[in-house]
């Protein structure tokens, strides 16, 4: 594991192929920070499917709603719901969406991002300033380029489980 230079602001998501470590941009987007590491730290998005994953694009997850393939798992509503907490102001910033950045999901608002997010596979900047950027991978992209693709994928990877490195 590469060295971690802030663990209470770094979330590790434990794929099929490995850890993935993501330094969470705390200082450039603290709400989507905040959010993500209330949801790691209450179990939210263990066992959350990524429902939408284009290759050359990103791979997109976080309904915790719909998408729990442990429970109340459900292929055709995934990636419509978000957490029972309110939606979250947008916070755009001048940090591009390159290849390995967490972006946070959204509905055609900007203030309606809440638990869903994704992974970039390449460098979208087309996306800049449009969605929020809060996290890059600091290792482990390698297990991020071997999930499953497929809106949806036929058979699904999904986190196993989320927690931020304090807790780990």
């Amino acid at each position: 594991m590469a060295e971690i230079k802030d663990p209470e602001n770094t979330i590790l998501i434990e794929l099929k192929d490995g850890t993935v470590a993501i330094e969470l941009l705390t200082d450039v987007a603290p709400g989507h920070s905040a959010r993500m590491k209330e949801l790691a730290r209450s179990g939210a998005y263990d066992n959350v499917a990524f429902h939408r994953v284009i290759d050359g694009f990103m791979a997109q997850t976080g309904d915790v709603q719909n998408a729990n393939m442990e429970k109340d798992y459900n292929p055709r509503a995934a990636g419509t719901g978000g957490s029972d907490l309110p939606n979250l102001k947008a916070e755009f910033s001048k940090i591009p969406h390159d290849r390995g950045t967490l972006g946070a999901a959204r509905s055609a608002n900007p203030d309606s991002a809440n638990s869903q997010f994704f992974i970039n596979f390449k460098d979208n900047h087309f996306l800049n300033g449009q969605y929020t950027v809060y996290g890059r991978v600091i290792q482990g992209m390698e297990h991020v380029d071997a999930i499953a693709r497929g809106e949806p994928p036929a058979n699904p990877d999904r986190m196993i489980s989320v927690k931020v490195a304090a807790d780990a």
